[in-house]
């Protein structure tokens, strides 16, 4: 089934969706790979504030290329979310509400998407000149220092998605 959400993305909404849904986001997502995942479980565990509000938000596991003459943002394609699973189920007890990345996810991320109603969504791995046409802003918010792996503030329209985890704890992988 072919749903358009808005985000950020209500309960609401998480609850209708199911694995093998076509999702297109509209609204803002935040990117963030490795390196800032790190700094964040660092500033977690100082008990230090995060550089930005999670709650109810969509985390990206994406780092894109420069951008060329007249785009927002260059190749925007998504990064292997296993590499996130250490940090994930902390970031979706504060609130986060869904990831967007590719391949599977260990049980632990599974059961913190049914504990708190969230979803785990993937794109097209390879289509990241493609995805970037979807990207209509792009802002560094955080993190400035990790090039390509700062957090961007990221105003999408008609993203497409699939859902391969669902908070009813059913996964495509």
């Amino acid at each position: 089934m072919d749903r358009y959400i808005e985000l950020p993305i209500k309960d609401e909404d998480i609850e209708q969706l199911h694995v093998g849904d076509y999702c297109y986001l509209n609204g803002v997502v935040y990117t963030a790979r490795d390196a800032a995942h790190k700094r964040m479980y660092e500033a977690l565990e100082n008990n230090e504030e995060l550089p930005i509000d999670i709650s109810g938000q969509i985390i990206y596991y994406m780092g894109p290329s420069p951008a060329r003459e007249g785009r927002v943002i260059g190749s925007a394609g998504p990064t292997t979310a296993t590499r996130m699973d250490k940090y994930a189920p902390r970031l979706l007890d504060l609130g986060q509400k869904g990831m967007i990345g590719k391949g599977k996810r260990s049980q632990e991320v599974i059961d913190a998407i049914v504990r708190n109603k969230a979803v785990y969504f993937a794109a097209v791995g390879g289509a990241g000149a493609l995805l970037s046409r979807c990207i209509v802003s792009s802002e560094v918010v955080a993190y400035d220092d990790l090039g390509t792996e700062a957090i961007r503030k990221l105003e999408v329209k008609d993203f497409p998605v699939i859902v391969v985890a669902d908070c009813h704890g059913n996964k495509i992988y």
